[in-house]
């Protein structure tokens, strides 16, 4: 289960959105994928990954807020958002832009549609923090990053601030 490289802010994969995965087709790898997308998340103390963050074009997303301190691994392949709901205004970080955070305003909760590990289709509700990651991590697969929804002045100060985070991104 090796911990893979993330990918970093200005690499193409970031910002391409990435087709649904046929998941009969892959379901053989998928097992050893997933492992080390916990294991490069769990090094990084993410509480989410996006297959394109490992730089692959796959519509594959994990996530665990760890609720209560406890672990709650939630697969997402082909997520679909179903719902948003109100609002939360906090700030937001990336392992694709380490260092660098900003106030984002997202929704307060949300609803997903996905396949889970065994392909089963399943929803994911969330409040708080799961509801940012569901909405992150859907970013990702849609070639989106957080800063990509910030002001125009805000974004600006995100990449002035990855400009001088970026020497120590290796």
């Amino acid at each position: 289960m090796p911990i893979r490289r993330i990918t970093k802010h200005g690499e193409r994969v970031l910002k391409t959105p990435c087709p649904p995965l046929d998941y009969a087709a892959f379901k053989n790898e998928l097992p050893a994928l997933l492992k080390d997308m916990w294991a490069t998340m769990a090094a990084a103390r993410g509480v989410g990954l996006a297959a394109p963050q490992i730089g692959l074009s796959l519509r594959i997303a994990v996530i665990d807020v760890k609720p209560e301190g406890k672990p709650r691994r939630i697969v997402l392949i082909n997520p679909e958002i179903l719902s948003l709901e109100g609002e939360l205004n906090d700030e937001e970080g990336c392992l694709s832009l380490p260092g660098v955070y900003a106030k984002l305003r997202r929704h307060a909760r949300a609803r997903v549609r996905a396949l889970d590990e065994n392909g089963v289709s399943r929803e994911v509700s969330g409040e708080g923090l799961l509801a940012r990651a569901l909405q992150h991590e859907t970013d990702h697969l849609d070639g989106k990053l957080y800063i990509d929804r910030l002001s125009f002045e805000d974004r600006l100060k995100a990449l002035d601030a990855i400009k001088d985070a970026k020497p120590s991104w290796d």
